[in-house]
């Protein structure tokens, strides 16, 4: 992005032309802000890490890919290419870490501020297929021995592997020969499980509105399904076993009764 910046087009009414580039007349650079200690053989550039390490100032681990705005400088050569070596400061905490390239064994050195993450594997115990070293070639140029017993291993070992590799192409001949067929199917299994995780979330949504509820459904579960069918519940309408006694009819008078509830009765005239 720095680079469009001394690239545009206005220009000052007092440029002038026999000086150079507009980046001559302003005295910029047209790395701007990157290229503030150029004067010193460093360049701002955006680095990212080759491998996972751990950073020595406060123990966390940084992954590979993570980008830093590191310093570029060149601190060697290798015959006839140039080591670089990068200086970049650890977001975590305020310690700075150094890496520079190993052009000879085709890798990255950390120089100081972090180890790396040793999780390196012999790829020959994976059978992977392994490039030759610089030894080994210059054995199968120098002895003619050496490349015959070489090759009939080769041989061997593609013998050997023969049957397992043409598994692996009838597999691929029958199941993705065909790119239409195998998009298709794999569209339609992606479309039915769209389909049946609607359908639950329309049931979800409508058990929560009857129930004036706002909670995150979990899956029904086959234990729960069958513990809840083990349960029956009735409606049981209450007993009203409570009769009303009907007056007695003892010589008692009105009056009396009334006085018994402590109600006057009303004068005689």
């Amino acid at each position: 992005m720095g680079e469009r910046k001394g690239t545009n087009k206005y220009y000052p009414p007092d440029y002038d032309p026999s000086v150079g580039g507009l980046n001559k007349f302003l005295g910029t650079h047209a790395l701007r802000e990157r290229a503030r200690k150029l004067h010193m053989g460093i360049m701002i550039i955006r680095f990212e890490l080759p491998y996972n390490i751990w950073c020595e100032g406060c123990n966390n681990h940084i992954g590979m890919g993570v980008r830093y705005n590191a310093e570029k400088k060149k601190v060697g050569m290798y015959y006839s290419t140039p080591v670089y070596q990068f200086r970049m400061k650890c977001h975590l905490c305020d310690s700075h870490f150094e890496i520079k390239t190993d052009p000879g064994n085709l890798d990255y050195v950390i120089v100081s501020g972090a180890r790396r993450q040793e999780n390196r594997w012999n790829p020959l115990e994976n059978e992977q297929i392994v490039p030759e070293t610089k030894e080994v070639s210059r054995k199968l140029f120098d002895d003619p021995m050496y490349k015959l017993e070489h090759g009939t291993n080769d041989m061997s070992s593609s013998k050997s592997k023969a049957s397992h590799l043409n598994k692996l192409l009838d597999r691929q001949e029958s199941v993705w020969k065909n790119d239409f067929d195998a998009n298709r199917v794999l569209r339609d299994s992606f479309r039915k499980k769209k389909k049946q995780l609607k359908a639950l979330q329309d049931k979800d949504n409508a058990l929560l509105s009857k129930s004036s509820l706002s909670l995150k459904l979990v899956p029904e579960h086959k234990n729960d399904i069958r513990l809840a069918s083990l349960y029956k519940y009735q409606h049981v309408k209450p007993k009203l076993n409570v009769k009303l006694k009907a007056p007695s009819s003892s010589g008692v008078s009105r009056d009396q009764k009334s006085m018994s509830l402590g109600i006057k009765p009303p004068p005689k005239t």
